[in-house]
């Protein structure tokens, strides 16, 4: 007599504020995009990137005071433990972690440190027309031609890391029969009871948009 199959269990892996934070930076990534192509709405792209950073901000608040599978502290690990889950991913395996993977962990940090570096050149940018950063001022002429630079080909390498953040989406989907999607969705990863094991800490939300709120006054305080 085959066996019968083992219940999956719901376990909660990402917080709302954390859900929250992926999909509006989508929409705002993709308006940023958009608007840097209009020469009409670059009032817009502005205001898009005080939001952008002002989210960036929070999730390195919330990297830090956040839910268990969120903290930096749980997820960033040495570049040695990166390189042991890629090989395992070469032999075939797929080590199980409840929230990002060693590999995953990276690709966080470098994303968040791409979008730092966006927002940040971006205050003190200017089209050498009608658009200048609010920070402008506070550099010279040549510094913010720099920088300006320095936006543009930095949104360029931003591009590349999203097209491989949707590529290894879409391996997991595909090849490794593991949708990441739908757990940024309603926060759940279904599992085995073996893989379940005790479910992380999530932090208030509550707390998060404490966080929000600080990141928002940060910002605000910079471009005022």
């Amino acid at each position: 007599m085959s066996e019968k199959p083992q219940a999956l269990h719901a376990v909660q892996v990402w917080d709302l504020p954390t859900r929250l934070f992926h999909w509006m930076l989508v929409l705002l990534l993709i308006a940023q995009w958009w608007t840097a192509e209009q020469s009409s709405t670059m009032d817009w792209h502005l205001w898009g990137g005080y939001a952008v950073l002002a989210l960036v901000l929070f999730r390195l608040i919330w990297g830090i005071v956040g839910s268990e599978t969120v903290r930096f502290s749980q997820f960033v690990r040495g570049p040695g433990a990166a390189l042991e889950y890629f090989k395992a991913l070469l032999r075939g395996e797929t080590p199980h972690y409840l929230g990002h993977n060693p590999m995953g962990g990276w690709s966080i940090v470098a994303m968040l440190a791409l979008l730092l570096i966006q927002t940040i050149t971006g205050l003190f940018a200017n089209d050498d027309i009608l658009i200048e950063g609010p920070l402008y001022g506070w550099v010279s002429k040549g510094m913010s031609d720099w920088l300006t630079t320095v936006h543009k080909f930095n949104f360029n390498v931003l591009l590349a890391m999203i097209a491989v953040h949707l590529a290894a989406v879409f391996f997991y989907l595909l090849v490794k029969r593991e949708n990441l999607i739908h757990p940024m969705l309603n926060g759940c990863k279904r599992l085995r009871p073996e893989q379940a094991g005790q479910a992380p800490r999530m932090a208030n939300p509550w707390l998060g948009l404490a966080a929000l709120v600080i990141a928002v006054t940060v910002v605000g305080l910079l471009v005022r």
